[in-house]
């Protein structure tokens, strides 16, 4: 590949334009051959990629990221930048299922909608603004805060919770970006996210019980509450009410059928099964959520804890709890 065309690649995140390729001296009837033959791909009219750079990109699941870069080339405005859905994709975030493919991006000086884009008009601080790989994009605290004005609360709170988990931010982070959109459309819904929004919650299942649980008026539990005897580790709870000695964890088949540290589907089983009686041994009861609990079975469940909150306690503890890695999400270490 020509030097000139190689360098328009690493300016423009991995495309490059018509007027690219002519300026390396590539005849303009070369072109079509080139496409035909895989060497080049059309990213966006106008706009290509290498075959080699497309395939990597569709390897990793990273094509948006491409088409994100074409319509940026393809606009030519160094003021414009990622944004939204686009930039949540980018950040790996969480994305509702519904989420349409519209590239959104962001311009402090013009509103514009084009064929498969939308630019919104908005302020772009300095500090709300980064490059990952060559494309510039909203922070992931300023992101979090562009989606939660536009989706769904349940859906916000969950990759709010999933980027919390990780220490990719932090709910100060959260609240500070927030602020700087009051008054902004949909910052109602933004501020209710944030403020629903939790260190502790490892999978969008979590989330989605523990805001169920809440909204049928349950108390909030401590999350990811690490059970001791003395120095040996008895369990991690996904949540924990402590007046009551009571806790609800949120099971997914991945537990089973992808089994860590190298167990068998049988071997995890098993030692859930330990790992409940330990917890039985030691005066603690609750009960497990699958993911389709929530959906159909929630008020079973919400009867059933509400009984076990009743019950109580029928011996002081012989344990103690703490938060695990600060609630951010590790891999476990096995129960002794």
């Amino acid at each position: 590949m020509e030097p000139i065309l190689r360098s328009a690649m690493t300016r423009h995140a991995g495309v490059f334009a018509t007027s690219d390729a002519l300026a390396a001296g590539v005849d303009r009837k070369a072109i079509g051959p080139l496409l035909r033959s895989g060497a080049w791909r059309r990213v966006r009219y106008g706009v290509y990629t290498t075959g080699e750079v497309w395939s990597q990109h569709a390897r990793e699941g990273r094509l948006h990221r491409l088409e994100c870069a074409a319509v940026l080339r393809r606009l030519g405005r160094d003021s414009v930048v990622v944004s939204h859905a686009s930039a949540a994709r980018l950040h790996g975030l969480v994305l509702p299922h519904s989420l349409s493919a519209e590239i959104r991006l962001t311009d402090p000086e013009q509103f514009r909608v084009g064929r498969g884009y939308r630019i919104s008009e908005a302020t772009l601080p300095p500090g709300d603004v980064e490059a990952q790989d060559g494309l510039p994009l909203t922070t992931l605290p300023r992101t979090l805060a562009d989606v939660g004005r536009e989706w769904d609360v349940v859906d916000t709170v969950v990759a709010l919770d999933d980027a919390l988990a990780d220490g990719r931010t932090t709910r100060e982070e959260l609240r500070a970006a927030h602020l700087a959109q009051t008054h902004w459309v949909g910052c109602g819904s933004a501020a209710r996210a944030v403020s629903l929004a939790r260190v502790g919650a490892h999978s969008p299942h979590e989330t989605r019980t523990r805001l169920a649980l809440r909204a049928a008026g349950l108390p909030e539990p401590l999350l990811q509450q690490a059970v001791f005897i003395g120095p040996r580790l008895v369990a991690v709870l996904d949540m924990y009410w402590p007046d009551r000695g009571v806790f609800a964890e949120c099971d997914g088949m991945v537990k089973y059928s992808e089994p860590w540290q190298g167990r068998s589907g049988m071997e995890a089983l098993r030692a859930e099964k330990r790992r409940q009686d330990d917890l039985l041994d030691l005066d603690l009861h609750g009960i497990r959520f699958m993911p389709d609990d929530v959906r159909l079975h929630l008020d079973d469940k919400v009867r059933r804890l509400r009984g076990l909150f009743e019950r109580g306690r029928t011996s002081d503890p012989r344990y103690r709890t703490e938060p695990y890695n600060g609630g951010l999400r590790a891999p476990r270490p096995a129960a002794a």
